[in-house]
């Protein structure tokens, strides 16, 4: 089947692909988002700009970066952050930065707060990424 074919079999399921320009995932054959069935599950999203550039090493700048371009992700789907009902966190150190997540969680979400789930992982897609957020959000 043409991806085109593919396209429409999906949106005749119900399955919308949504996206923010640029959207560096496409190279990957990753969708940033997928709404479908209700809901608006968000590919993990890491501390880059609109360049695909990393913003700083330091976690707290990653991590809010990474929650600014959920937020983008979610708009472009027309939710926003107070529509997340699970959150799952990937960092590369949770004993270092646990205080750090549970102030991301409190500057980016809000009672009641989302189910969520921490990891950590030996690494994250790149070297100098330290936290990746993905989420899934009530589609309205």
């Amino acid at each position: 089947m043409s991806s085109t074919g593919a396209a429409e079999e999906a949106s005749a399921r119900g399955i919308r692909r949504i996206s923010t320009t640029p959207d560096w995932y496409e190279p990957y054959k990753i969708s940033q988002a997928i709404k479908a069935g209700g809901l608006i599950h968000v590919s993990g999203q890491a501390g880059i700009d609109e360049r695909g550039r990393t913003v700083s090493d330091d976690f707290l700048a990653q991590g809010r970066q990474a929650f600014a371009n959920v937020e983008r992700v979610l708009v472009e789907a027309g939710a926003s952050l107070a529509d997340v009902v699970k959150v799952g966190i990937f960092v590369t150190d949770v004993a270092a930065n646990l205080r750090h997540v549970i102030a991301l969680r409190e500057e980016f979400l809000s009672e009641p707060y989302p189910a969520d789930t921490l990891l950590e992982v030996s690494s994250l897609a790149q070297p100098e990424w330290r936290i990746e957020v993905e989420v899934t959000a009530l589609a309205r």
